[in-house]
């Protein structure tokens, strides 16, 4: 059997006329061998949805990295926040795992948003009904399982993506461009995420209606030595509090 590594690649931009997004995404490594990406998106924009996210997210990060399955974690995180909040406050879940032990890839929904796969077979869309958590008492995550296997792309976004182009009566058509992707040509996922964003930007005249993230997970056939593992990340670096420069330190002649 070939050997395999996993790509991920993420791109995300906040919405028109704010400093950062509301949307919030953490990786960690499964304390079983794997890896788990938490992608939340909460209700509104700017700092509050800032705020709300990154509580959704850091729970779930926790939970994960004591060992707690993946359903799990998404029924705990949403009774925490129904509960915390009182059913006023709704965010998106997504988790998504490579399961080294179990060689599965699992998406774990909270998202009335769905997620797609693509393979050399076609592309597969998971779009059962899935609620957005902390609303109501009884909320129940969809979850999906696939194998691990080459030339998988997991595309996974936030429900901003799909909203790209509405002001002018413009639609992403993201099944279609997805669908027409060569996965059995090992492109790079970051090809991918930069593609599809750029779609949307552009049907949105460069001034986004909301936050969009998009993750894209491939299992590729390894082209690295055996053990190597890259991180790469780009953000900008933006103010989003008041800073105060410290002082110059004196310097004695």
């Amino acid at each position: 059997m070939a050997e395999l590594e996993m790509r991920v690649a993420i791109a995300k931009v906040p919405r028109a006329g704010e400093v950062e997004s509301g949307d919030t995404l953490e990786m960690i490594e499964r304390p079983g061998g794997g890896f788990s990406f938490v992608l939340a998106d909460g209700q509104g924009s700017g700092r509050s949805a800032k705020t709300l996210s990154h509580l959704v997210a850091t729970r779930a990060i926790a939970l994960l990295k004591d060992g707690a399955r993946d359903g799990a974690v998404a029924r705990a995180v949403h009774d925490y926040l129904y509960t915390y909040r009182m059913g006023q406050a709704a965010a998106t879940l997504n988790i998504l795992s490579v399961d080294f032990a179990a060689h599965k890839i699992l998406v774990t929904r909270n998202n009335p948003a769905p997620f797609f796969a693509i393979t050399p077979q076609g592309l597969r869309s998971f779009n059962a009904p899935s609620a957005p958590i902390g609303l109501q008492p009884l909320i129940r995550p969809q979850i999906s399982e696939l194998p691990v296997a080459a030339y998988t792309y997991v595309v996974l976004f936030t429900d901003g993506l799909l909203r790209a182009g509405e002001r002018r009566g413009e639609d992403l058509g993201l099944p279609n461009y997805l669908a027409a992707w060569p996965a059995r040509e090992g492109r790079d996922p970051q090809t991918l995420v930069d593609s599809v964003m750029q779609r949307a930007l552009e049907l949105d005249d460069g001034q986004p209606s909301d936050d969009m993230s998009i993750v894209v997970l491939a299992i590729l056939p390894r082209s690295d030595a055996p053990g190597l593992r890259r991180l790469m990340v780009s953000a900008p670096i933006i103010a989003t509090g008041h800073y105060e420069p410290p002082d110059e330190p004196e310097i004695e002649e």
